[in-house]
């Protein structure tokens, strides 16, 4: 995680919406950081950081949030960027990917040619929960036969345990801030 002073920069161009999407969650809304220029910028810098002179051949992000940090991120290493979306969203040939949500299940896909085995994938959202999403996510880069090199999110909710799940599959995680609860 980076220093104090930055992550609570970060922190403070997220906004927390009470009650959604049921009672009791605690929505942390990073629509109010992609909206600020400066608060992007901050986002997408700090994620850049750790992997300063790391070989990284693919940025793959998780839909939907992880296709706008994704996105800047593969742009700024000068890489390709791979989506990872729900199930139906993308044409052609596709490998799928079910896992387990706290409220039921979903797929994720990516095209069956989007990697070549032995690339280096850097995968990217903005939030790590669970881990679910992105332990599938990582089920199908792997599936493709590419490595992944590192997972990075803007946001981290150490309750619900994704950094470890990650962790425990072998994953360097790095998360540029965390918020308590759910």
């Amino acid at each position: 995680m980076p220093d104090t002073r930055a992550a609570k920069a970060l922190k403070d161009y997220i906004r927390t919406i009470p009650d959604f999407p049921k009672p009791g969650i605690q929505f942390r809304d990073v629509t109010t950081l992609f909206a600020d220029p400066r608060g992007l910028r901050l986002a997408v810098d700090l994620m850049l950081h750790p992997y300063a002179g790391t070989r990284i051949d693919k940025v793959a992000g998780l839909e939907a949030r992880g296709f706008v940090l994704g996105g800047a991120v593969a742009h700024q290493l000068g890489r390709g960027f791979v989506p990872i979306r729900k199930a139906g969203k993308l044409p052609g040939a596709v490998l799928s990917e079910r896992y387990t949500l706290e409220y039921g299940e979903a797929v994720v896909e990516v095209h069956d040619d989007a990697l070549q085995p032995g690339e280096r994938v850097l995968l990217v959202d903005d939030l790590l929960a669970t881990g679910g999403t992105a332990e599938a996510g990582v089920r199908l880069i792997e599936r493709l036969g590419a490595e992944v090199a590192s997972c990075v999110f803007v946001i981290d909710l150490p309750a619900l345990g994704g950094r470890a799940r990650l962790e425990a599959m072998g994953l360097d995680v790095v998360t540029l801030c965390e918020f308590e609860g759910d």
